[in-house]
Formats: C-alpha cells, sequence, structure tokens
C-alpha cells in the first residue's frame, strides 16, 4: 500500500488519496502510529475493485504519476475499462487519441499483442482512416485581438475564420495541417499526420512501452516519421 499525499498538522493529517494494493489494517495502524504519532481513527470503505491496475510513470522516470490511472474495473455486469486523469477523460486531445488509448489498454490488461496493434495503428492514421476524428476543440478565453506575445494554434485558426476580430469566436475547432493549424469547418486536406503521430499517438504509446524498456521509435520500423 502506499499514500499518495497527506498533509500534517500538529497531530491531524488529511489523506488525498490512499490506495491499498494488499490490506493489512494492522500493519497500516502500527504504521501511521509510528510515522504521525497518534492513533489510527481512519474509516476505510470499499469503493472499487481493480482486477489489473496501470499507473504510468512519472516524466522523471521516479514513481507513479499522480491522479493518473487506467485499469480493469470489475462492476456487476462484467469488466469495465476505466481512466483518471489519462488522455481519454481530457477534452484537449482528439478522438482519435482516445480511440487509441481505450484499445491500447484493452489489449494490455487482456495480455493480446501491442506492438502490432501500435504498428497498425500508426499505418492506418496515415492512410487517413481517422480523418475525421483529429479535430481539436479549444475555447477563446479573450477576444483574438488580445493574443499578442503569444498566438496558440487555436487562436491562429480563429483568425482564419475571423481575421478582423468582429464575430465573436469562442470554441474554436481546428486540424494540424502542413500550413499550421486551420479551422476544422474548412475541411483540409493537408493534413499533418506526423504532428499527430508524435504528439497525439507516441505519448501515449510510450507511457505503456517505457514500463517495456520499449519506445514508440522502436515500434513504428525505421525512420517512418521522416517519409513525411
Amino acid at each position: 500500500h502506499w499514500w499518495t499525499s497527506y498533509r500534517a498538522n500538529g497531530s491531524a493529517f488529511e489523506l488525498e488519496t490512499l490506495m491499498i494494493l494488499s490490506l493489512d489494517l494492522e500493519y497500516l495502524s502500527q504504521m501511521i502510529k509510528r510515522q504521525f504519532k497518534t492513533e489510527s481513527e481512519l474509516d476505510i470503505e470499499f469503493e472499487k475493485y481493480y482486477k489489473k491496475l496501470f499507473l504510468p510513470p512519472l516524466r522523471s522516470g521516479e514513481g507513479g504519476a499522480k491522479k493518473r490511472y487506467a485499469g480493469l474495473l470489475h462492476t456487476k455486469k462484467g469488466e469495465e475499462l476505466s481512466f483518471a486523469g489519462m488522455e481519454v477523460v481530457r477534452s484537449d486531445w482528439t478522438k482519435m487519441a482516445k480511440i487509441f488509448q481505450t484499445e491500447l489498454f484493452r489489449r494490455l490488461f487482456h495480455g493480446e499483442d501491442i506492438e502490432d496493434f501500435i504498428r497498425q495503428f500508426s499505418n492506418e492514421l496515415k492512410e487517413g482512416k481517422f480523418n475525421d476524428k483529429l479535430v481539436y476543440k479549444k475555447r477563446l478565453t479573450k477576444d483574438i485581438s488580445e493574443y499578442t506575445k503569444s498566438v496558440p494554434p487555436h487562436v491562429k485558426a480563429a483568425k482564419i475564420l475571423d481575421p478582423d476580430g468582429t464575430k465573436n469566436l469562442r470554441d474554436i475547432e481546428y486540424i494540424i495541417t502542413t500550413r499550421g493549424p486551420w479551422p476544422a469547418e474548412q475541411n483540409p486536406t493537408d493534413i499533418d499526420y506526423v504532428h499527430y503521430l508524435e504528439k497525439q499517438v507516441k505519448p501515449i504509446a510510450d507511457s505503456v512501452l517505457s514500463t517495456m524498456d520499449r519506445s514508440f521509435d522502436n515500434i513504428v520500423i525505421g525512420d517512418q516519421l521522416s517519409l513525411f
């Protein structure tokens, strides 16, 4: 078992998250008594049972990422994939990336091959199979004219739609093309597949492959990324 965080205040402390991998209440009680100089009065309640749990490593390579995990959840209806803090539940990742991550972990948890899947998915992406799932969505937090020092991709796309800044745009949908960010509603065809491989597929793949001493660059044979 391990603590992800605590805040000590005299003889009191607060737990943000406690994950118990092997339940030993006596050991837990003694550990709290030694470390915090207080008696344990925790009321522990069972919430979920994960048949398998994956904690992605920190970028520093030490330990697991806080509040980020994927699990194979056991429910009354059977098994269910569950994600917390991962790309699949974040709004700033594309539908393509979410499809990739979901299938990657389904295969991982069921002991299926993932390397061939990564190669196949990468090839299908380059062939245009996911062209309708490459849209980024981002909200403007201020008027277009106020972005001066830094111009993020969604702002660049917004300026193409509204060069005069008179349309009061807020929610921007865009695709990364060889010309840069472009409004999705204009249906650009010069999609920058290298961007999507490097920024969407590779980080997700490497979060798993790094635990196997492998990498996305190993899996995608040769210098495929340089072929574009």
